[in-house]
């Protein structure tokens, strides 16, 4: 099902149309901006001006048109601030009825600052957060403060950047006495508010609108970001607020239109914009606030959607934002679920019995887990140089609630996880910091390993563990079924992961049927070591285990001809799947490159892969 929101407000309209999924989550598939300045001396109970009415209703036509051409299913169109106040708001609806064929209706400032909350909390919030939401319009500001989808308080005030701007700015540069002036009466109008927020306290602060983005462009710009830099989800100290307030009220306009991530057609409203946020957030006490680049628009989609369904059957399978998104970019490029998972549970294994070496903390090992379940994804593409399709889709794939440097890093991870290894002159990872090129080569190292260990998508692998063997390590493999192609492929691909140990690494399979699996234990590399100190030299230590919720027992198959010296292999799950249509989105066909072993005499249940 296809559906076009369209918000109706004093300073833009803004559309954007979706495809709400089976699973009720949506994907934008188009947007569309037009700055009208609807508002523009017709607020405060004055009448809408003919152009501006005429320029409004021009771009509505052309959004009809657009969302007409993505056979959209409905229109849903909402006005604020400026049509709610004119005096003539009701017969500009009455023509974009007439002439348009859009039938808007018009929204108070509390439901306007609810959808804008439920927005917020979409993109940014993750689970149990205490959140308050900033919204400058051109015609009111919008605060919020709740928990997930919950409002608690929230409220609508006529403090809009382009009200601000036609009171108080008569000056350019701005005056200190007209810049008093607006700060008083920001005061007057949302301190108590504020206040009243501030003692009741909250986890983060997130600002949405373009306005506040166009602010954080100009941050972002400062610290050296290029142009294009995705802001969503970017953290804002206030102190560099409080600078770029400072600097664009003391540059007349022909200085501000030059002035780095600004963009040019908010130039003339940018001082009172600045101003109002650095008010905000000082009022409230927040030591920075968190980009958010959905707003009302994306309010509506999802209050239409909890309207048609009172829950979202996926956020209710994946209540956190960052995994309930994953798996929506998983699905949406028709991943592979079982080998995803086995390959993430064999990543986590992997990194949880080597965490005293690498020492990285859960939010590093959730990263991996992620980067674990979409590392495949690029097969959507084409199976030939898949990796780096899944570096692709996943950075451009909407992730929600994760910051930009964390996309990046799990992006880069799944790239990673065949053929070759990270190098400074590869796009993305030459930019990183030293700090996280060393986590990324961690990680990857992991997930190369993890992801050979399913080689035959068969889930044969329930269980490793890797023992500490002073000169060596020891990586036990326990099977449930024939796990030679996984044990060779292992031997292909374990170079990077002794690079992380410092060791060679030996790996033995042990196949068990039927076994009652039980919880994992930890333990650090020194604690495996003092229990060697009790056990027989022929009884390695070892660095904790994990096992695996087992797979069904492959069914052996012939063989077919494939690389020389390849162990023969049990037909998988893989290799019976016809290659599928790529979805109407693509437009493509994937390739999925099937790789059979040929069958040889003897296969060794032992593979020593130590470097020459």
């Amino acid at each position: 099902m296809r559906v076009a929101a369209i918000d109706i407000g004093t300073n833009s309209i803004h559309m954007i149309v979706v495809e709400i999924r089976p699973d009720f989550s949506f994907g934008v598939i188009d947007r569309e901006k037009e700055m009208v300045r609807l508002g523009a001396g017709g607020l405060d109970g004055r009448a809408l001006t003919p152009e501006a009415t005429h320029a409004a209703l021009q771009v509505l036509s052309k959004f009809r048109r657009l969302a007409e051409s993505h056979q959209v299913d409905e229109v849903i169109a909402v006005a604020t601030s400026a049509t709610r106040e004119a005096e003539n708001g009701g017969e500009f609806l009455r023509s974009i009825t007439q002439q348009i064929g859009i039938r808007p209706r018009v929204i108070s400032g509390t439901e306007e600052a609810r959808l804008i909350h439920q927005a917020a909390v979409y993109g940014v919030s993750l689970p149990g957060d205490t959140v308050v939401v900033i919204d400058i319009g051109g015609g009111s500001v919008e605060v919020t403060r709740g928990s997930g989808t919950t409002v608690d308080v929230g409220r609508s005030f006529k403090l809009g950047v382009i009200r601000l701007t036609e009171r108080f700015v008569k000056s350019d540069p701005l005056d200190g006495k007209d810049e008093r002036k607006l700060t008083r009466r920001i005061d007057a109008e949302i301190g108590r508010y504020l206040d009243q927020i501030a003692r009741a306290g909250f986890d983060r602060l997130i600002g949405t609108s373009g306005t506040i983005l166009s602010l954080g462009a100009v941050v972002a710009a400062a610290g050296g970001r290029p142009p294009g830099t995705t802001l969503r989800n970017r953290r804002i100290p206030a102190k560099y607020l409080r600078r770029v307030r400072k600097e664009l009220a003391s540059l007349n306009l022909e200085q501000r239109l030059r002035v780095p991530g600004l963009e040019p057609r908010r130039a003339d409203l940018a001082v009172a914009g600045a101003i109002l946020l650095d008010e905000i957030v000082r009022r409230l006490g927040a030591a920075d606030i968190t980009l958010c680049d959905l707003s009302l628009r994306e309010g509506l989609i999802l209050d239409y959607i909890a309207r048609h369904r009172k829950e979202i059957a996926q956020a209710d399978r994946y209540p956190d934002v960052r995994r309930r998104s994953v798996y929506e970019l998983a699905e949406r490029c028709n991943y592979w679920p079982e080998h995803a998972q086995q390959v993430a549970r064999l990543s986590v294994a992997l990194f949880d019995q080597t965490r005293a070496i690498h020492g990285l903390t859960d939010r590093e090992r959730e990263w991996l887990e992620y980067a674990s379940i979409l590392h495949d994804v690029g097969v959507h593409i084409s199976y030939d140089r898949h990796h780096k399709h899944s570096y692709y889709l996943i950075k451009n794939g909407q992730l929600r609630g994760f910051e930009p440097e964390e996309i990046e890093a799990i992006a880069l991870v799944a790239r990673y996880h065949r053929q070759a290894t990270p190098k400074r002159t590869h796009e993305g990872f030459g930019e990183l910091s030293r700090g996280a090129r060393r986590t990324v080569r961690t990680l990857a190292a992991i997930l190369r390993l993890a992801e050979s260990l399913d080689r035959s998508h068969a889930q044969v692998v329930n269980g490793v563990e890797l023992h500490d063997r002073g000169d060596d390590d020891l990586l036990q493999v326990r099977a449930n079924g024939d796990a030679e192609l996984e044990l060779w492929s292992a031997a292909r691909h374990a170079a990077p992961f002794e690079r992380l140990t410092g060791k060679p690494v030996r790996i033995e399979s042990t196949q068990v049927y039927g076994e009652q699996l039980h919880p994992p234990a930890r333990a650090s590399r020194q604690a495996g070591r003092s229990e060697a100190a009790g056990r027989s030299s022929s009884q390695p230590p070892h660095r904790g285990r994990m096992e695996l919720v087992p797979g069904k027992k492959p069914e052996a198959e012939g063989t077919r001809g494939g690389e020389e010296g390849r162990p023969p292999r049990a037909q998988s799950s893989r290799d019976r799947r016809v290659p599928h249509q790529l979805s109407n989105e693509s437009k493509l066909t994937d390739v999925v490159g099937l790789v059979h072993g040929e069958k040889s005499d003897q296969v060794p249940n032992r593979l020593d892969v130590r470097r020459r």
